[in-house]
């Protein structure tokens, strides 16, 4: 009897549990989602170790940035941001009182952190040193998500050595890339929580991107925006009414406060006629081909012309970076048209598909931002850390398929390792080996070679007097506290216009500037650094013409980059005369 009840029960139970099966098999879809049970996306911020791996990483990258704080060689494009933010503090505005082709983001950046901590270059790098630091950090939490936590550091690392110190200069490029990072990290976010949080978020580091160079943000707004409709139309309703106002409103308020103040100065128009100028100016001379590298014939030869196999051999593998880093984005292409694949066919977990399709869509309108605009390596290198999550896919590689790949994985990742490390040692190495320190007015610089330039303008300009210093650079007149008598900070010729030039001829003429530092030899670096610049604008130079007829040297003065410049006063004014103690080649 007892057995009996038993096998009762037991029967009963079975016929239960063939119920709940099928019930479960009549009322549960049978998608391939289910079969596959893939893992999702990884959320790092949710972890023990990831948060503090993520501040390990911020404060390393600190430290190691720190090293190049003083480094300079007065490159010439520095001295745009830092001499325009100087302009603010004194009273001008921008666009009414002096031009700038780009949106006016990092101008006032610059100059809110002047105000709070004083006028100096090492007080802009220092904020240059945390952006760059950030980067890191953007970049380990983005890859974390798909990514092993080796693969993920292997690559923070990579673009703490690599980013800044290929350019460790204070320009518009590097904080409108970080508002870029923060951009696509928010888009993520959202793909994870969607709500109005997030979306409020991207939408106002989209707009900042705008606001501190247009193209970049444009390029990102449209690669961002496909994404997510792509997410939000192929798997995930992502973009609910309530999102949708929170990214608009984020999107808005940068643009109406923007808007609000330069219409309060006067300037609203000039404003938006300089937004758009480069849109007629700036691509003729600026265009090259994709990935070209700024060198000169003598450098190339130098480089690959000289020396024995064995060094060409580490020369080339030392610069690869150089071409491997506009190669990055293109793969991102395919990689999109490979998730989106997935993502209809649900084969893949859907935080996974919408990482991939979100990420490679931003990473595809910021390549456009870049071709449309100058596509050579500087550019491609601004945007390292989020180039640099394809290398982390790539190093991972758990998500790329193909056997040839899995087989070629350990080469590929070495090959990367090395010529990354021996790339970011030849940036070091270079920083480390400046050893001539200069006194500013704008604070202590270490230069690789001695600039006497520097030494003689600070011993016969006074601090806060108009000069010219033609054509192009403007960081000499930061460095020696010094202000150009025209609305420009420099003039490129073939990209500034003729009547450009005549307004500042007029300008000249009324001030009547008592000194002008020239630079005779700048059209031999046209046809390196602006190949399409057109040769009538090279051989047709009004500027230059006046210079040579109103002024007359008094002393020929070398760069820091073996650059040669004239120091030249007017026909009518004696040459100065050296104060007694002054070092004129410190």
């Amino acid at each position: 009897m007892q057995w009996q009840a038993c096998q009762s029960v037991s029967d009963r139970r079975m016929i239960s549990l063939l119920e709940i099966k099928t019930i479960l098999e009549h009322t549960v879809p049978d998608t391939p989602e289910l079969k596959s049970a893939p893992t999702p996306s990884r959320l790092p911020e949710q972890t023990a170790i990831d948060p503090g791996l993520a501040s390990a990483i911020f404060l390393l990258a600190v430290g190691y940035l720190w090293l190049f704080r003083r480094y300079t060689f007065i490159e010439p494009d520095e001295g745009i941001i830092l001499q325009g933010a100087q302009r603010i503090l004194r009273g001008e505005v921008l666009y009414r009182d002096f031009f700038s082709f780009f949106t006016p983001g990092s101008y006032y950046f610059v100059a809110l952190i002047f105000k709070i901590f004083g006028s100096s270059i090492i007080v802009a790098r220092t904020a240059l040193v945390l952006i760059g630091a950030a980067f890191s950090v953007i970049t380990y939490l983005l890859a974390r998500r798909v990514c092993s936590r080796e693969s993920s550091l292997f690559v923070a690392g990579l673009v703490t050595a690599t980013t800044l110190p290929y350019r460790f200069l204070v320009l518009h490029n590097w904080d409108s890339t970080l508002w870029a990072c923060l951009a696509v990290y928010s888009a993520v976010r959202l793909m994870e929580s969607p709500g109005r949080r997030w979306a409020f978020a991207v939408g106002t580091f989209v707009s900042l991107t705008f606001l501190f160079e247009q193209s970049k943000g444009a390029g990102l707004g449209l690669g961002l925006g496909l994404g997510l409709l792509a997410a939000h139309w192929g798997w995930q309703r992502i973009l609910r009414t309530d999102a949708l106002t929170a990214l608009v409103l984020g999107l808005a308020w940068p643009f109406v406060i923007t808007f609000a103040y330069f219409a309060a100065q006067h300037s609203l128009g000039i404003m938006l006629a300089d937004w758009f100028w480069p849109l007629r100016h700036y691509s003729l001379a600026n265009h090259v081909p994709y990935g070209y590298q700024t060198w000169s014939d003598e450098t190339r030869h130098a480089l690959f012309g000289t020396n024995s196999i064995w060094m060409r051999s580490v020369t080339a593998l030392t610069l690869s970076p150089c071409f491997l880093v506009p190669l990055l984005p293109l793969a991102a292409a395919g990689i999109l048209a490979y998730w989106i694949v997935q993502m209809r066919r649900r084969e893949a977990s859907r935080s996974k598909c919408n990482y991939y399709v979100v990420t490679c869509a931003a990473l595809i309108g910021l390549l456009l931002s870049v071709v449309i605009g100058r596509a050579d390596i500087i550019h491609f290198m601004y945007l390292l850390p989020l180039w640099g999550l394809m290398l982390a896919w790539i190093v991972d590689g758990r998500d790329i398929p193909g056997r040839i790949f899995h087989n070629a994985k350990p080469i590929i990742t070495a090959f990367v390792a090395i010529a990354f490390l021996l790339f970011a040692l030849a940036l070091l190495t270079r920083a480390a080996g400046a050893h001539v320190e200069s006194a500013t007015r704008r604070g202590q610089i270490t230069l690789p070679e001695r600039d006497n330039v520097l030494g003689y303008m600070q011993a016969h300009v006074e601090p806060g007097e108009t000069i010219l210093v033609y054509p192009y650079l403007p960081l000499y007149y930061y460095l020696t506290a010094t202000f150009s008598p025209s609305r420009y900070e420099y003039f490129q010729p073939g990209m500034n216009t003729p009547e450009q030039a005549q307004g500042m001829l007029l300008q000249l003429a009324a001030t009547r500037v008592r000194v002008v530092l020239f630079e005779p030899g700048f059209p031999q670096k046209i046809p390196t650094s602006w190949p399409g610049t057109p040769l009538s604008a090279i051989a047709n130079d009004p500027v230059t013409d006046y210079i040579l007829r109103e002024y007359r040297s008094c002393k020929i003065l070398q760069s820091a980059n073996n650059w040669r410049f004239l120091f030249m006063v007017r026909k009518d004014a004696p040459c100065p005369e050296t104060p007694p103690g002054a070092d004129e080649n410190r």
